[in-house]
């Protein structure tokens, strides 16, 4: 039996403009390894969207990304300042650490942000040879509970870094859907508020498989290419995952799939609260997730239908994601079932 997906917007299938782009660079040779005309057009593509300055750099994957990214902006006696829920901390199974030598040093969060304040407490040690020395902010954006960072929140934290000889990397896996909820452009939300490097993600808003790094800072272009290269993340055959972006900005298709995903969101949570007054909302509905607790029983016999995370279990706290794909007969069905079980 095929469940219904509120499990992961990663769940979701391939976007159809996605496939028309593949065709379209399917046709003939093209030389390898990004020096085909399609990744040309991508990069002028993302400097419209970043700014000028703004260098692309696709890869495979978000992890990948996010390694490559910091690599390029620490040495190994460092430290990278996140949220204690950051995603490169409790979804990458040590990549970071074990790939930059960096350390992580966990930074208290709510709701999956953090602040000027608390990164403040993280400024300890500094010159000490026994210490591993601050040099990265990370923040993600939507962070990992669906909270959206506000621009005033992100330029307290550029503005954080610079006052400290820090740099600020954005973990941007649903950059999109950040970008819609707040309204604004990519470049407002990152080159303007002062970030430096940004990990860009697709895959999680209708590609099949492509992510960015984009550097803003330029000082990190120097040597990027070669840790693209050392990290695994050149592709030979880049005009598939430049063809991607390609869709993925013609016709916005990025808002239109990330707006989607973020109505889904806010009905599913409008719907949930109208239901069953044992179930109730823990983090702001601010993208295209929502966290609430389930009575225990009404879990098992949900997830015989429908797929999605019990995030933590002590809490008994759900994870409900929705994707450019998630219909409104499918919450109207999930709620539908919440009724029926209550009742019985």
């Amino acid at each position: 039996m095929i469940k219904t997906n509120f499990a992961s917007d990663n769940y979701a299938g391939t976007h159809p403009a996605v496939f028309e782009w593949l065709k379209k660079v399917n046709d003939g040779p093209a030389a390898a390894y990004g020096a085909d005309p399609y990744t040309g057009q991508v990069r002028e593509e993302f400097k419209k969207h970043f700014g000028e300055q703004a260098e692309p750099y696709i890869v495979f994957n978000g992890t990948g990304a996010n390694v490559i990214a910091l690599k390029s902006a620490i040495q190994s006696f460092e430290s990278i300042l996140c949220s204690d829920i950051a995603h490169i901390q409790e979804h990458e199974c040590g990549a970071v650490e074990r790939l930059t030598g960096a350390k992580l040093a966990l930074t208290a969060s709510e709701n999956g942000k953090i602040n000027p304040i608390t990164l403040a407490q993280q400024l300890r040690g500094l010159g000490d040879q026994h210490m591993s020395q601050p040099r990265v902010v990370s923040i993600s954006q939507s962070t990992e509970y669906g909270t959206v960072y506000t621009l005033k929140e992100i330029r307290a934290i550029a503005e954080f870094c610079k006052s400290n000889g820090l740099f600020l990397h954005l973990d941007g896996a649903r950059l999109s859907n950040a970008a819609v909820s707040l309204g604004c452009t990519f470049k407002e939300m990152t080159t303007d508020c002062g970030v430096d490097l940004v990990c860009f993600g697709g895959t999680k808003n209708g590609l099949m498989g492509a992510e960015a790094v984009v550097v803003l800072n330029p000082m990190f272009n120097l040597h990027f290419n070669f840790i693209r290269k050392q990290g695994l993340q050149l592709a030979s055959k880049m005009r598939f995952l430049s063809a991607q972006f390609l869709a993925y900005f013609e016709n916005e298709l990025w808002r239109k799939n990330a707006s989607h995903a973020n109505q889904m969101a806010k009905l599913l949570e409008k719907k949930l609260c109208e239901t069953v007054s044992a179930i109730k909302i823990t983090r702001p509905v601010d993208a295209n997730v929502v966290f609430a607790v389930f009575p225990k029983s009404l879990i098992q016999e949900l997830s015989k239908r429908f797929s999605f995370y019990t995030w933590n279990e002590s809490l008994s706290e759900v994870r409900l994601m929705c994707s450019f794909q998630t219909t409104e007969a499918e919450i109207e069905d999930f709620v539908t079932s919440i009724e029926f079980i209550v009742k019985n």
